[in-house]
């Protein structure tokens, strides 16, 4: 074992141990050379400071308990040094609350006791994966706008994509939630491995089982081959859980022990396999007040809402409208080969003062539609067909006329109705601006008899 005060040979990648078990040390040094990285081992805080003065670091493990402090204070410390260097926490078997704890202070991860050597290995390739700070998003996926909410929502974005934290994306419909977890992923360690998006509201109960764990040849009718689910389809990589209240209560027992454990069974084995997939989950709903009303578990809620990231509406950053609305309108132009439509100033004007309930999904969508309509490549304010706010105020404002059930669903077809025409019927864009799932949508729209003959 090398001493703590030993000089690191030249040009090697050093990782900072800091326990004070020295088996623990000892077994993290032996398995840290087998990959090529040299070690400075430590059993103390006020040992890794110093050493921290001392080399240039890549990575630092440090136990939670340590003699003269918590783990947690070397993140802080680490963290204030601005030297970009991932810190991970080595908590006590089974304290969820000790790694919730450490990704909030902003430690990289976490590996609990006993140390599994898989895990460990994992997570270091993760660490020393990390693009450098200053390197730029993917250029392909744009969060455009200059605004202070996309500003601050952008600078978190990439402080996250530096960390394995679980984070929740909460916003509106059509706020970006996807975008953002891709961003995340694609700036972060992971970016090289598969990102996996998942709308938990589109899956049949009966199947979820299946859908996120996979399943083994003849564990049900049907199952003529071993398939992989979700979590083996995202290991190494991100599994993006879209509309994550919509799970059952049943699944989010067996998602909650699968995140705990980093392990999954599929429907049919007898035995479970390790994943390693890092967690970002998304709903329009709030999910604070599902769990007051018993119809989220607290537990995975605490698990899944380690970090939160807000998704602005875009009715806050209308300053940010023309050039966001500009870059769509080229998109369409160049799927459609054809010239880039303009804006009126008239048009610009009404789409600045318009609330956008179903924000850039609905821009997306008007303009769209607006391009297919306007003449002479010009988009003027009749073809933007928006529903002026003292008509929708006036609607809001109507005395009851009918019995209240009939009034209602009056109420509710109509707002059906403008959804699917503003998503062309597109029935799952619908229900994502009404803020309902595809089910509940089709359901209501049964109930109220509409159909596609309502199109025209």
């Amino acid at each position: 074992m090398r001493r703590a005060d030993r000089k690191p040979p030249p040009r090697e990648r050093l990782v900072l141990v800091v326990d004070d078990e020295p088996d623990i040390r000892e077994l993290l040094e032996l398995t840290l050379a087998k990959m090529g990285l040299g070690v400075v081992a430590v059993g103390s805080i006020a040992e890794a400071r110093e050493q921290l003065k001392l080399a240039l670091f890549e990575l630092c493990l440090t136990d939670m308990r340590l003699p003269d402090g918590e783990g947690l204070d070397l993140v802080r410390h680490i963290g204030g040094l601005d030297n970009d260097l991932p810190v991970a926490v080595i908590t006590a078997h089974g304290s969820a609350e000790n790694a919730v704890a450490a990704l909030k202070a902003g430690a990289f991860d976490y590996v609990s006791k006993p140390v599994g050597l898989e895990q460990l290995r994992a997570l270091v390739k993760s660490a020393l994966s990390l693009p450098d700070q200053a390197a730029e998003p993917p250029r392909d996926l744009p969060l455009l706008g200059e605004s202070a909410p996309l500003a601050q929502a952008r600078e978190l974005i990439g402080k996250l994509a530096r960390t394995q934290a679980p984070v929740y994306v909460s916003g509106e419909s059509g706020s970006g939630k996807e975008l953002a977890a891709r961003l995340i992923h694609g700036q972060g360690a992971r970016r090289d491995r598969p990102f996996v998006p998942v709308n938990c509201g589109a899956i049949p109960e009966t199947l979820m089982e299946s859908e996120f764990f996979g399943y083994k040849k003849g564990a049900f009718t049907g199952a003529d081959q071993d398939r992989d689910g979700f979590f083996q389809a995202a290991n190494g990589g991100t599994l993006f859980l879209d509309e994550v209240a919509d799970l059952p209560l049943a699944m989010q027992v067996k998602l909650l022990r699968a995140i705990q454990e980093k392990r999954v069974r599929k429907v049919g084995a007898t035995q479970e396999d390790p994943v390693d997939v890092r967690i970002i989950s998304a709903t329009h709903q709030d999910l604070a007040r599902l769990v007051d009303a018993a119809r989220f578990r607290q537990d995975l809620f605490y698990r899944l809402n380690v970090i939160e990231l807000k998704m602005p509406p875009l009715r806050d950053c209308r300053e940010d409208i023309a050039h966001i609305a500009g870059s769509i309108l080229e998109r369409i132009a160049r799927q459609s080969a054809t010239v880039v439509a303009r804006l009126s100033p008239a048009a610009l004007e009404e789409l600045t003062l318009y609330d956008f309930p179903g924000n850039i999904r609905e821009l997306e969508n008007i303009l769209e539609r607006a391009t297919a309509l306007s003449a002479g490549g010009e988009i003027g304010p009749d073809d933007l067909r928006l529903r002026p706010a003292a008509a929708e105020a006036r609607t809001a404002e109507g005395a009851l006329d009918a019995p209240l059930p009939e009034y209602l669903d009056r109420v509710e077809r109509e707002a059906i109705l403008q959804a699917l025409a503003r998503t062309n019927f597109n029935r799952t864009a619908a229900a994502k601006l009404l803020g309902v799932t595809f089910r509940t949508l089709r359901y209501r729209m049964q109930r109220l008899g509409i159909t596609d003959e309502n199109r025209h």
